[in-house]
């Protein structure tokens, strides 16, 4: 997966990996009006800061809306869904390195 360009996930969502840390990395996701990341679950602890837009998470089956300015914690091992409720921009911190994201 390239690092520091922008990928098109699919034609409603596209993203950007940050070059790491040492245990820390963080990327944007630009999410048109309904853009969904469909459920998953991975080990890591996650943070998401709205930058711009609305967006719904679904974490463990509880359902949170946050819009610019506000920020959403997953933690690891928690099983999480997104749906952008307007065009939005979101930046997105992990802990450890998401090494499937990194290409390593």
């Amino acid at each position: 997966m390239p690092i520091d360009e922008w990928q098109q996930i699919n034609p409603l969502i596209r993203r950007k990996v940050f070059p790491p840390g040492e245990r820390l990395m963080s990327m944007a996701i630009e999410f048109k009006k309904g853009g969904i990341g469909p459920e998953h679950a991975h080990p890591h602890e996650q943070l998401g800061y709205v930058v711009s837009g609305k967006i719904r998470m679904v974490l463990d089956g509880a359902e949170i809306v946050a819009s610019a300015g506000e920020q959403v914690v997953v933690p690891g091992g928690v099983s999480h869904s997104v749906e952008a409720l307007e065009d939005s921009l979101v930046l997105e911190a992990f802990t450890p390195l998401r090494e499937d994201l990194l290409g390593s």
